[in-house]
């Protein structure tokens, strides 16, 4: 291993940009060493940097969520390099395109489906499965799943996307799935909603702040072993289904 992990370390996908960034630094400053999870070289690298500047230690990993081999080689590079995982947070995500129709559901264009669930979906059961080994190293591994409101039915919040909504209302029905499997296991699994975040995904057209939207994330990502499990959280507390 290339560094003595003495410090709990998190990985987080997405995390050269928006909330994704914003949960690495918050995690950072608190202690984590903290893996960078990003598919672009170049911003990844440039992620890691801003973090190493601000004094957290932090390391880039190359990782694309739709891609069995890049998520099996980020595996491998986390355990080279710091032998175990405390946190997941799987943050990255897509909104799919909602041009023609896209997400109209009489309009529904499924390629669009498809491609939103690879990542929102799919990418969040590729990662947790390969870290899973990992993270059961750890003495209180944490699985935080970056979720959304608009995924609840009881809710219903947002425009119409009926690629991206639904694709949250996976992700959390999966996320009860993890926390049912390993209820009898030190892995606590949650989902969360950070709100309606000014950051690209939005046009930054909206009044929280990433580092707002990181705060619930980074709250289940430090909770205690006798914290909640298999549950959907933002600020104000549980989110309905």
């Amino acid at each position: 291993m290339d560094r003595v992990n003495d410090t709990n370390t998190a990985l987080v996908t997405g995390a050269n940009k928006g909330i994704g960034f914003a949960v690495a630094q918050g995690l950072g400053a608190i202690g984590f060493t903290v893996a960078v999870g990003a598919r672009d070289d170049a911003r990844r690298e440039e992620a890691v940097k801003r973090l190493r500047d601000a004094g957290t230690d932090a390391f880039g990993v190359a990782l694309d969520v739709t891609s069995e081999d890049s998520v099996a080689a980020a595996a491998s590079t986390i355990e080279q390099t710091v032998g175990r995982l405390d946190v997941l947070v799987n943050n990255a995500g897509v909104s799919g395109r909602t041009d023609g129709g896209a997400q109209d559901p009489t309009t529904l264009d499924l390629d669009v489906v498809r491609g939103v669930l690879d990542t929102n979906v799919f990418g969040v059961v590729r990662v947790t499965n390969a870290m899973l080994p990992l993270l059961r190293r750890a003495d209180s591994p944490r699985i935080v799943n970056m979720s959304s409101n608009m995924g609840s039915l009881t809710l219903q919040t947002g425009p119409i996307m009926a690629a991206y909504a639904p694709s949250k209302s996976m992700l959390n029905s999966v996320t009860a799935q993890y926390a049912r499997r390993l209820a009898d296991t030190n892995v606590i699994v949650n989902a969360c909603c950070p709100g309606y975040v000014a950051t690209d995904f939005t046009g930054f057209n909206a009044p929280r702040t990433a580092d707002e939207g990181a705060a619930v994330a980074i709250r289940l990502a430090t909770l205690p072993d006798d914290g909640p499990r298999g549950g959907f959280f933002d600020d104000e507390g549980v989110v309905p289904w």
